[in-house]
């Protein structure tokens, strides 16, 4: 008999195989990102037909095959059924999904990737904060979560303090005044912009969805993120195209 184990983790895609199948692509705790079959999953009344959904969260028990891992049975904590109301809600969801899923690994430490995609969820859901803006603060949270967060603490080239006040995509964060020349093309920013940079890369993810910005911040680092996951993901996501499109 093959070998078992259980975790906890997030469905970030499904994907129909064979005639009744699923291949669920899960973000877990315990083993990083994971690819399991939920057999019958598409049969109406299947046990696995509820957990085999993008935003699922619970505890999956799994069977260790040779090459693969098989559900066997599962228990939802969450199902984010409130995001599944409203398209756009839906689009962002997954985005967030699509993007973790392409910036983890398997058999890799993603837990707090993990509790980040849970929380930004959770910000969703609760509507509290404009939309755009949870986006803004799951890119640069996770960017920073993956090892590829701007310096946003002081000038990446002379590490001045007092004036940083430029974000440069290509050097990798903020310049001062003094080193602008680095970069012609550097986003100058204001000091709440600064501020919501520092807060976002240096706090604890549950504390992340707290806050607000005026329009004008918000269009500011909207304009840094959109530059630097350009230059250092250069990655295209089909849920960008789908919130184009609203």
């Amino acid at each position: 008999m093959p070998a078992a184990t259980t975790v906890t983790g997030m469905v970030l895609s499904a994907m129909p195989v064979g005639d009744y199948d699923k291949r669920l692509v899960i973000l877990t705790k315990e083993r990083g990102k994971i690819s399991a079959f939920a057999k019958g999953a598409r049969r109406p009344n299947s046990a696995l037909l509820a957990c085999s959904q993008p935003f699922s969260f619970g505890k999956f028990s799994l069977f260790i095959g040779r090459s693969s891992y098989t559900i066997a049975s599962a228990e939802m904590s969450n199902y984010f059924s409130e995001l599944r109301d409203d398209i756009e809600s839906v689009y962002y969801g997954m985005y967030f999904c699509e993007f973790a899923d392409f910036i983890t690994k398997e058999n890799n430490d993603e837990k707090e990737i993990l509790k980040l995609l849970y929380q930004t969820l959770r910000a969703l859901a609760k509507k509290t904060i404009e939309l755009p803006l949870v986006r803004l603060v799951f890119e640069f949270k996770i960017m920073a979560l993956s090892g590829l967060a701007p310096q946003v603490f002081e000038c990446v080239k002379c590490e001045d303090k007092e004036t940083i006040s430029l974000f440069s995509v290509y050097n990798g964060g903020l310049l001062c005044v003094d080193c602008r020349q680095n970069d012609k093309s550097a986003i100058r920013l204001s000091t709440s912009s600064i501020y919501t940079l520092q807060y976002i890369i240096s706090k604890d993810i549950e504390s992340l969805y707290s806050f607000r910005v005026s329009p004008e911040v918000l269009k500011e680092l909207e304009l840094c993120i959109k530059g630097y996951l350009k230059h250092y993901l250069n990655h295209e996501f089909k849920a960008v195209e789908l919130l184009q499109s609203l």
